[in-house]
């Protein structure tokens, strides 16, 4: 045997303690951003969720749609209109987000991983989330109603947990139903927080288009491998953290409070990057800790 042959192996020496600590662990993973709009990346972080639930760990899928739901808005005359990282959805956007989200986006997600060798199971949010909409966001000195848009106020797992149970990824969209059936927008960075607090995870582990949390987002160099709650709160108020990743680090912070033991977040364009996040001493992202 070959010295080659033998260093290849030393990546999965270095995997082993990671899988013995986690195995029959819950992983819970929030997919979105232009990291799902290139199909060999889709195909290559799926391919990772599949060795996960191989390797004897429950991934959770919670996936986004925001760029999908832009463009089908944009095609029936909608604008796309953003309040503190929050999409304003009308009763009519509602619609077209539940449509591509529950029938485009999640039905494609299943249908990969079963052919990559997997099992998922498709669940509809309404299912799992409840929720009630949000009041009034302000918006420099406005204050913009926000539509059907809601905050989760109650997780309903069982439908998950039988999933994880027979060995099936569930795959979950960001949207709940409020008190009156009514089908609210879930920003899908919160409500993978919320599910992950819920079945208190080992891991949530957020994949977007950026490389984690950085003190200048033009810069990847500037990437923070590892932040706590203090940390963050001093990013917020020097305006480091804002936009759309206030919504992430808000609901990261929220399932630490809940259980959840670490917070990764890491860019989902980098090939096999749960891999490495996961399975080594490195690492690629920002983790957050308690």
């Amino acid at each position: 045997m070959s010295a080659n042959t033998l260093s290849s192996m030393e990546p999965l020496i270095e995997a082993l303690p990671y899988l013995q600590k986690y195995r029959g662990q819950t992983f819970v993973i929030k997919y979105g951003g232009s990291a799902m709009e290139d199909d060999a990346v889709v195909a290559g972080m799926l391919q990772d969720v599949v060795f996960l639930e191989a390797v004897g760990i429950n991934p959770v899928l919670i996936h986004g749609g925001g760029k999908a739901i832009t463009q089908k808005m944009t095609a029936a005359g909608l604008p796309a209109r953003f309040v503190n990282g929050l999409r304003v959805t009308s009763a009519e956007a509602v619609g077209i987000v539940e449509e591509v989200l529950d029938t485009q986006i999640n039905p494609g997600i299943v249908k990969h991983i079963n052919t990559s060798g997997g099992r998922a199971v498709g669940i509809p949010g309404r299912r799992v989330l409840v929720g009630r909409r949000l009041p009034p966001q302000k918006e420099g000195d406005e204050l913009v109603d926000l539509g059907f848009v809601g905050e989760v106020v109650e997780v309903r797992l069982d439908e998950v947990e039988r999933a994880i149970a027979a060995e099936a990824v569930p795959v979950i969209s960001p949207l709940a139903k409020d008190a009156d059936g009514a089908s609210l927008n879930i920003n899908a960075d919160i409500a993978a927080g919320t599910v992950a607090g819920g079945l208190r995870a080992a891991k949530m582990i957020y994949l977007s288009d950026v490389p984690g949390i950085m003190r200048d987002h033009k810069d990847p160099t500037t990437l923070i491998p590892s932040v706590n709650r203090a940390q963050i709160q001093q990013l917020v108020a020097e305006g480091v953290i804002a936009g759309g990743m206030l919504p992430k680090v808000n609901s990261a912070l929220n399932a630490l409070e809940k259980g959840v033991r670490k917070v990764h977040f890491i860019d989902g364009r980098v090939p096999h990057a749960l891999l490495y996040e996961v399975f080594t001493n490195a690492g690629i992202g920002t983790e957050v800790v308690r």
